[in-house]
């Protein structure tokens, strides 16, 4: 059958209107956000790129969501996330966003781990074949994942709640249904309603197909295998609407396409921007420069530098993407950003507010305390770290236990964690200057450790030699 017709909606665009204002005429006055409608509010915070299709047989994309509506119900959204690795990022958040947006209107969302399809992998926006994952590897990362699902909902739930009524959130892994399958029977009840002419023409399809390494069967299958997932969750959960990134839409048209032709009924894809650095390249795992959410593969602390280290014409538009700040107060934000730019105000609010979303709140006073310790010179800060913050934050650095003797000096301290070389070199670096103990500068080899000064409360004490070179010790029997 011919694909309905899809159409790329220039930011504050609507079908059938000339600026986001026409929103109104089509009914969602009433709806979620005041005047504006949850999908035009989400679209004027730039969170849904695409629409697919433009117009349904039955029903419409806007009348899902329109509370006035007769018969209204509360809708299902589901988005993917395949476990290629251990762990989401920050290429996740944006989708992971628009769940919520959806979730906090009342709306039942669920995030799908593709605990099944990524076995095959996904080709979409790739130009060559991913690296083929075991199923135990997958098992691992399809759980790792589930759990960061979960931990974002809850943080959610719990630090974000705004009074109203919310919808659930449930993590599913779609492994679940397809180890209930058999490969001809499969094959039998779903493959006849494709057309491999149609899949044959998806831009993911095609891009591959023209490339030197060409495609797998397994690859071009992952598109089937979507489009079912889509189908399961309709007939399961009553799921009208497929999220995912822009580069997903051949995927999702596949979906349309498959419970059209076997139920008649309508349902949509709405596609999220990809997130890019400075120089256009997708934020993920593949690209190699991915921003991770588990805290043991990228720190709250790093993290929250992450954001704050964004440019003045990405804040704004990041502000609206990541957090769930209501417009005008990110208009008021900015208002005193451009005022005082240099105190990096509105870069210290997103990365908060993401932080908090992702860690939790210590996760957050967690990252404010390395902050401090690192670029504000704080003793207080670096008394109260634990362990493991400050392996976090000086990753690179050398980690050692050293029992306290009486009369331990600077020079046994910075032999004892090799820290410093042998003989009268090493002698000269602290007298000129080169060594500092928890941001003090000591000269004298010779000066005896004290308590509460080289040695803070917590037991610890940070050397530091030159300019970046760092070692930690934790003293014990103290």
């Amino acid at each position: 059958m011919a694909a309905p017709m899809l159409r790329c909606f220039p930011r504050g665009w609507w079908p059938g209107t000339s600026s986001l204002s026409g929103v109104l005429a089509l009914g969602l006055r009433k709806t979620h956000s005041g005047a504006q409608g949850l999908l035009a509010t989400q679209k004027a915070r730039g969170l849904l790129k695409d629409f697919f299709p433009e117009r349904g047989t039955k029903i419409e994309l806007p009348q899902l969501f329109d509370r006035s509506m007769t018969g209204y119900s509360p809708q299902t959204v589901y988005c993917g996330f395949d476990p290629t690795g251990d762990s989401l990022h920050v290429g996740h958040l944006l989708a992971l966003q628009s769940l919520f947006h959806f979730q906090r209107a009342g709306h039942n969302v669920i995030a799908l781990v593709g605990g099944a399809t990524a076995r095959l992998g996904d080709p979409s926006g790739r130009t060559k074949e991913r690296e083929a994952l075991d199923a135990e590897r997958v098992r691992i990362n399809a759980r790792a994942l589930r759990l960061g699902l979960e931990a974002l909902a809850a943080n959610h739930q719990q630090l974000f709640c705004d009074g109203r009524t919310w919808g659930s959130f449930t993590v599913l892994d779609n492994s679940a249904w397809y180890q209930k399958q058999h490969l001809v029977d499969f094959l039998a009840a779903v493959g006849g309603h494709f057309r491999m002419g149609t899949l044959l023409s998806r831009l993911s399809v095609q891009t591959r197909l023209q490339s030197p390494e060409g495609m797998s069967l397994a690859e071009f299958f992952y598109q089937v295998l979507q489009a079912y997932d889509f189908y399961y969750l309709f007939q399961r959960y009553g799921c009208r609407v497929q999220l995912g990134g822009s580069d997903q839409l051949g995927n999702i048209v596949s979906g349309y396409e498959f419970i059209h032709k076997l139920t008649g009924e309508d349902v949509f894809g709405i596609t999220v921007p990809l997130i890019t650095n400075t120089t256009g390249a997708k934020l993920g795992k593949s690209a190699g420069n991915a921003v991770w959410l588990n805290r043991d593969k990228t720190s709250p602390f790093e993290l929250y530098q992450f954001f704050v280290r964004q440019q003045d014409d990405s804040v704004e538009r990041y502000l609206k993407l990541f957090t769930f700040l209501p417009l005008p107060e990110i208009d008021h934000i900015m208002q005193l950003h451009v005022k005082e730019p240099e105190k990096r105000g509105a870069q210290k609010r997103l990365a908060a507010e993401v932080t908090k979303l992702v860690h939790g709140q210590e996760g957050l006073n967690s990252a404010k305390r390395c902050t401090q310790a690192l670029y504000h010179s704080s003793i207080d800060a670096l008394e109260v770290m634990s362990d493991q913050e400050l392996k976090e934050l000086f990753k690179e650095a050398s980690f050692s236990e050293l029992v306290l003797d009486p009369g331990t000096s600077v020079l046994d301290t910075c032999r004892k964690a090799n820290a410093i070389p042998d003989g009268p070199r090493g002698y000269r670096m602290i007298t000129e200057g080169g060594v500092s103990i928890n941001h003090r500068q000591v000269t004298n080899p010779e000066c005896v450790l004290v308590l509460g000064q080289h040695i803070l409360k917590n037991g610890l004490s940070l050397l530091k030699i030159g300019k970046k070179n760092f070692y930690i010790i934790k003293w014990l029997q103290l």
